[in-house]
């Protein structure tokens, strides 16, 4: 296909949709907003993104999903970029590309349900930049995706709802077609249908009998395909579901992809070659490109990984999703559980049929791990946490297939109750959706000016309603350090300290080069002094760095 032809940001939405519909063979979406919270705990900074954006929009992927999931308040907590920044950033970088999102449903970019005019809010300014949202519930329930979708059509965006997959009772094909039909009741059919395998469930077969039926039964629907690769076998997965019609699959650059996140792409284009299938206007050399400058990079990213390597097909039964197990692992060892993981990985696959068997995936996803954790240091189901009251009330949607046993109930919603109150009545007095209040935005703008003693803007509101302490310190952090996410990456994550005399040399988003000189650093009992030039300009520094014994900060 010529470069012409290619879809691009400047299309419509149904221009973009009829071009998917009348092209034969399969489009691919980068993913590496996946990739980074799956293999390197949403640490990727913006520099790596940066440096190989050329490349990617040369070479022709449908779209690029950069935002969403736990990057938002990641990008916010470790004080990496403005959520908003990188989109700009990413924007500039790429222009010939679709940016894409990942959203909650209702719970947007965060782990709780947001109020009606917080969701709109947020879907308006986001999708200044995003033209893809990719919208789920982990209960399947679709009136958790109404608002969202609204406001992606009304901002002439392209909506890509998902049915999210699992495996086990209940979850037949008959299920999945009546949730197709529940979402197409509410969006019509000028929709991309997503297929989210968050936790690489199912074998390719039964990958392509579900897209089988559901091509049978909606033959003009347009499907994606987003899965992990945690059990080695995504690659067939997608192979299947291209062969029975899937118009996009969701991938990763073979130089960073890792066991968590997706299968490479130029593996995924040289196996369905044999099959007669192509991906049109789709550029290999500029993916080897970026792929072997994002080997270099990933070195930089090691400490993040896992600490639990290798493929895991148990994953079939315990159900842990990519975009959590690198977190999981890492609490797993920060309590002092990771040699303990098959236990913990057990008992996590008894809370997955005991709580309904519902989708793990966020806030599915951390309710069931948090839940297994604390089952195998406290006791079963002895020190619940109010999320899982919550799931149980069910505040979050309905149970999709079958509904916990009594016992559980008893044991999680009687815990702590001080009224005596017994679970049957908790659940009848509390149970059920209730849906969160309009926010009076100007009084929490109002608030937030109070927190950070200027003007907020729109954008930074926005934050504030979904993260409000993360925002406020990160708004801090940037008022007094300024944008450090220009520093070089491996500058970013330098460990041991710098000498004195050391010269740090970067490039701002304008091309202006920039300097930092170091002077001295000396420390005094349990705070760091550092003296440097920044741009010939001194500055001083102190931190507190605590009173345990530390190495020299050089």
């Amino acid at each position: 296909m010529p470069d012409f032809q290619r879809i691009t940001p400047h299309m419509s939405s149904a221009e973009i949709l009829d071009r998917l519909r009348q092209t034969s063979g399969y489009f691919m979406t980068n993913n590496e907003r996946d990739l980074s919270q799956s293999d390197f705990k949403c640490r990727i900074m913006p520099n790596t993104t940066l440096k190989v954006a050329p490349y990617r929009d040369e070479t022709g992927y449908f779209a690029f999903e950069i935002c969403g999931g736990a990057s938002v308040h990641v990008d916010l907590m470790r004080k990496q970029i403005n959520p908003f920044e990188k989109l700009r950033l990413v924007r500039k970088a790429m222009p010939r590309t679709l940016l894409q999102a990942v959203c909650r449903g209702r719970s947007l970019f965060g782990y709780r349900p947001y109020p009606d005019n917080v969701l709109r809010m947020a879907v308006r300014l986001f999708s200044r930049y995003i033209d893809v949202w990719r919208i789920y519930d982990f209960l399947n329930y679709v009136p958790n995706l109404t608002v969202v979708a609204e406001e992606v059509r009304n901002a002439g965006k392209i909506l890509m709802p998902s049915i999210c997959f699992n495996t086990g009772y209940g979850y037949t094909d008959d299920y999945y077609l009546d949730k197709v039909k529940e979402i197409l009741s509410v969006t019509g059919e000028d929709i991309i249908l997503s297929i989210k395998n968050h936790s690489a469930l199912g074998t390719p077969r039964r990958i392509g009998d579900l897209v089988a039926a559901i091509r049978r039964r909606f033959p003009n629907l347009l499907l994606e395909y987003h899965g992990h690769n945690t059990d080695g076998n995504d690659l067939g997965r997608m192979v299947a579901a291209v062969m029975e019609g899937v118009k996009i699959v969701e991938v990763s650059d073979h130089g960073a992809g890792g066991i968590y996140s997706q299968a490479p792409a130029l593996s995924m284009m040289q196996t369905l070659r044999d099959y007669g299938m192509k991906a049109p206007g789709f550029k290999v050399q500029p993916l080897v490109d970026a792929s072997d400058i994002l080997r270099r990079e990933r070195r930089i990213y090691e400490r993040f990984q896992s600490a639990y390597h290798g493929f895991d097909p148990t994953v079939k039964r315990h159900k842990l999703p990519g975009g959590a197990a690198n977190i999981a692992f890492e609490q797993a060892e920060r309590v002092g559980l990771l040699e303990r993981i098959h236990e913990v990985l057990s008992e996590l696959i008894d809370v997955n049929k005991e709580l309904g068997n519902i989708c793990s995936v966020t806030p599915g996803s951390q309710i069931f791990w948090t839940t297994a954790v604390n089952n195998v240091l406290h006791g079963r189901y002895r020190n619940p946490t109010d999320d899982l009251k919550r799931l149980l009330l069910e505040r979050y949607g309905p149970f999709p297939i079958y509904k916990p046993e009594d016992w559980i109930y008893e044991k999680v919603l009687e815990h702590n109750r001080k009224d005596g109150k017994k679970w049957r009545q908790i659940l009848e007095e509390e149970g059920g959706i209730t849906r969160p209040p309009d926010e009076d935005l100007e009084a929490r703008r109002r608030e937030l000016q109070g927190k950070i003693n200027r003007p907020a803007t729109d954008e930074e509101l926005c934050l504030y309603l979904q993260f409000p302490r993360d925002a406020v310190d990160y708004f801090k952090f940037e008022n007094k350090f300024g944008k450090t996410w220009m520093l070089p990456t491996e500058v970013w994550f330098h460990r041991g300290g710098f000498q004195d005399g050391d010269r740090i040399t970067f490039p701002d988003y304008e091309g202006k080069t920039h300097y930092i000189d170091f002077i001295s650093t000396r420390r005094t009992g349990d705070s760091v002094q550092t003296s440097l030039l920044v741009d010939y300009n001194f500055q001083s520094h102190a931190h507190r760095v605590g009173s345990q014994k530390v190495p020299d900060a050089k």
